[in-house]
């Protein structure tokens, strides 16, 4: 290959590589994911179940004291697809483990042929000066290991965030989502909730704790130019993976 086409494809293959870098984004604000096409946004537009017609009627309508959610003393919390509720997630925990273990073991073993029918005196004098087969097998073993280990952790968290039912399970079960993206200069922290909870352990206040949430998945983090300078670089993560030492 002449050394003009490799430097063109060179040179091609650095800028490919510098279009999916994030050098696209020097100078500009992380972009918000579009909310439109969100699987929250589908929910809220598909059309749920009709009301019956006794919750339809004028008469139930005009009263304050219906079951319907629309009345005075209705219950508004989420229960159909849709339908807004607050999770509430406050993590406070710590945790601390320790653990030391060590073993020792020593053995010593040995055994001698002094006389067997004088063959042993007669191989002595074909051994070279000072062996004998007076100790003919002599071992000696030790061993010792020792290990220790110790945990530390401690996790505070505190937030609260709008989360989407998305669906209602057969049984009842909703399955909820949320998300929340806040940007404070280059940097968007973003937040995100799902799994599934019962409607009896949502609250009167429409909210639920994390605690109660099955399969909960929970995600604090962030993109913008803080987590990059935190990321260590392409290179070194390649180098991490690929060489052996």
């Amino acid at each position: 290959m002449k050394p003009l086409a490799r430097t063109a494809i060179t040179s091609a293959m650095s800028l490919s590589l510098l279009a999916c870098s994030p050098l696209e984004e020097v100078g500009r604000l992380p972009e918000f994911k579009p909310v439109t096409g969100s699987t929250e946004a589908t929910a809220m537009r598909t059309p749920t179940l009709p009301r019956t017609v006794a919750d339809q009627s004028p008469i139930r309508g005009a009263s304050l004291w219906t079951a319907s959610r629309q009345s005075l003393l209705g219950d508004r919390r989420a229960i159909q697809r849709g339908d807004i509720l607050t999770v509430v997630i406050e993590i406070d925990e710590s945790a601390e483990i320790s653990n030391n273990t060590s073993r020792g073991r020593s053995g010593s073993e040995s055994m001698g042929i002094d006389s067997l029918f004088g063959i042993p005196e007669r191989i002595d004098q074909a051994l070279p000066d000072g062996a004998s087969l007076a100790n003919a097998i002599g071992t000696n073993s030790s061993s010792s290991s020792s290990g220790s280990g110790s945990v530390q952790r401690n996790e505070k968290l505190e937030l609260m965030v709008a989360a989407t039912i998305i669906d209602v399970l057969p049984n009842g079960v909703l399955h909820i989502q949320g998300s929340q993206e806040v940007r404070v200069n280059y940097e968007i922290r973003e937040l995100l909730v799902e799994g599934f909870v019962r409607p009896e352990d949502i609250s009167r206040k429409n909210e639920i704790t994390y605690d109660k949430i099955a399969s909960a998945r929970i995600s604090y983090g962030g993109r913008g130019q803080i987590t990059q300078m935190q990321q260590p670089r392409y290179g070194q993560q390649i180098a991490d993976i690929v060489l052996p030492f």
